[in-house]
């Protein structure tokens, strides 16, 4: 036995820090489109769970909107809201320990990008979703003019070159992301784009009304929407 833990301990130890590259932060950007999708498809009330919640950066922008907020992690991070419900979790490797259909929404923010196995994680909300809840799921997006000029140059996406490994593990592109909903029986799938995105060769943004414009080229990532039937 002493064999098998070994290597469990270290697995653990070695997400824990690739979930610590990323600080539990995202872009403002990405937390205004999930809560847009939000105040577009469910009514007030419920529980959303935020699943890679970080520091717990989404609560305040859909907190009006839900009664109860869910947060699980491979990690607490600090400064994650007291009125957060915590639920630790290591997604490369088990189940999140929640029942299922416990969430009215269920959100990954900038996570499925971290893990080994996209499709068990996405299986993993929708299991984790009411049926007629709704599951949103963000991650870079491979097909902006960012991501495309960066793979030309230098053969690799942009969000996942060797100063993002080993934070950033699987890219993922819209047709990915729709073969999955699909596959996990989702309904009314949408695809959105943060309307967000970095300039080529620069430090600067796109101005936001050309990103809104060209959103699939011009966005840094992209979301996507669907119900759970």
């Amino acid at each position: 036995m002493a064999g098998v833990r070994e290597p469990m301990v270290r697995a653990s130890v070695e997400v824990e820090a690739r979930a610590r590259l990323s600080a539990g932060v995202s872009a403002a950007a990405i937390y205004h489109a999930v809560a847009n999708a939000v105040i577009n498809s469910h009514p007030k009330g419920g529980t959303v769970v935020d699943v890679g919640c970080g520091i717990g950066n989404l609560w305040p922008y859909v907190r009006e909107r839900f009664d109860k907020y869910i947060g699980s992690d491979v990690l607490r991070y600090e400064g994650l809201p007291a009125d957060v419900e915590f639920v630790r979790v290591d997604l490369d490797s088990g189940r999140v320990p929640l029942p299922d259909g416990v969430g009215d929404v269920v959100v990954a923010v900038e996570t499925i990008e971290h893990l080994e196995n996209p499709r068990a994680f996405a299986r993993e909300l929708t299991r984790l979703c009411r049926p007629g809840g709704w599951v949103i799921i963000t991650t870079p997006n491979q097909l902006s003019l960012l991501s495309k000029l960066t793979l030309v140059v230098k053969n690799e996406f942009s969000a996942f070159r060797a100063g993002s490994y080993p934070a950033h593990l699987t890219a993922l592109l819209e047709v990915d992301l729709r073969r999955i909903a699909t596959e996990c029986g989702w309904t009314e799938i949408a695809v959105r784009y943060s309307t967000q995105g970095r300039i080529p060769g620069t430090a600067r943004h796109w101005p936001q009304a050309l990103s809104r414009w060209f959103p699939r080229t011009l966005s840094d990532n992209i979301l996507i929407i669907g119900r759970r039937t």
